[in-house]
């Protein structure tokens, strides 16, 4: 089989990956306190662990469950819930329900979660996790599609995901989880989401067209300026979207998100109405463009970031044809 764990030294640092074999129903707690700590929605767990345990493909179900352990400040490493630095839970399921599992072919893997804990997310965990899910999936179980949703306006899943992994957005889906809270979310901004497909094969077509690079004609479909907003820890600044034109555009274009979603999230979580509306208008104003400009027959293409803000993060879209 296999080798079912892999070893990483980072900034001096050891990190194992470890696919989940445990046949202890208690082993399994520490992916669901985990959890727990990253989203801080109590009512929304995983499964119970007894559950997770027999969900685990290498006993009676079709659930891949892998741990990030790291060393602590003595040199220990071990795989316990005091050492877990990050997770990823997934399960086997089909893409065409008509077929159903008459096909290997038909067979793809739903990654549900992948969470680094706070303090850990600057050694690119969130990267070697999938990457170590990419290749137990392909060398242990043969499959070679991986599906998921991310929030669509979080730069540091775009990077990853699109940017690099170049995955393909298959639909825009509109408020998909209804009013979810908890520590990456707000009830009061809609859970839109991005349902993805990642060929672990490669998609040199898709390789191909990103090293390509992006004209500079390529513009935005709408303004983005920074504001000074009264926020949550003082004043602070803020891009802000306004202003969506979708007429006359090119074969390329651009749809700014923020450089960092998550705490615009939580610094704009005021009582000032026009601070708090501040996501709530960048999520309508991209999902009017991506779902517009998606029946358009443009699609995702790449994601660029890094540049000057305001708005320094973009996804790139591409008309099909062009």
């Amino acid at each position: 089989m296999f080798p079912l764990e892999r070893f990483h030294t980072i900034r001096g640092r050891r990190f194992l990956l470890k696919v989940e074999d445990s046949f202890e129903a208690s082993d399994y707690r520490k992916y669901e306190d985990l959890r727990g700590e990253v989203w801080n929605v109590p009512e929304d767990g995983m499964s119970g662990i007894r559950n997770m345990m027999c969900e685990n493909f290498l006993h009676e179900g079709s659930s891949l469950f892998l741990g990030a352990y790291a060393e602590d400040a003595g040199g220990g490493l071990a795989e316990d819930a005091a050492h877990l630095a990050g997770f990823s839970y997934g399960f086997i399921g089909i893409r065409d329900k008509s077929l159903g599992y008459r096909s290997p072919e038909n067979l793809w893997f739903y990654s549900q979660y992948t969470a680094v804990r706070p303090g850990y997310e600057g050694f690119g965990l969130g990267v070697l996790i999938k990457e170590f899910q990419r290749d137990v999936l392909l060398e242990a179980l043969g499959i070679g599609r991986v599906v998921c949703t991310y929030d669509p306006l979080t730069a540091v899943n775009a990077r990853r995901n699109v940017g690099r992994f170049r995955m393909d957005v298959l639909e825009y889906r509109v408020a998909t989880y209804g009013e979810f809270g908890g520590r990456l979310n707000r009830i009061d901004v809609p859970t839109d989401r991005f349902f993805m497909s990642w060929d672990l094969n490669g998609d040199a077509a898709r390789r191909a067209e990103a090293a390509a690079g992006i004209p500079a004609a390529a513009s935005k479909v709408f303004a983005v300026e920074e504001r000074m907003l009264a926020a949550r820890s003082g004043r602070l600044a803020f891009e802000v979207a306004s202003g969506l034109k979708l007429e006359r555009l090119g074969e390329f274009v651009l749809i700014p998100i923020p450089r960092d979603f998550y705490r615009m999230l939580d610094e704009t979580a005021v009582d000032d109405p026009s601070v708090r509306r501040v996501p709530v208008d960048w999520r309508m104003t991209t999902r009017q463009a991506f779902k517009e400009l998606f029946g358009r027959g443009y699609r995702v293409v790449d994601f660029l970031s890094g540049g000057e803000p305001p708005s320094g993060c973009a996804y790139v879209l591409r008309k099909a044809g062009g």
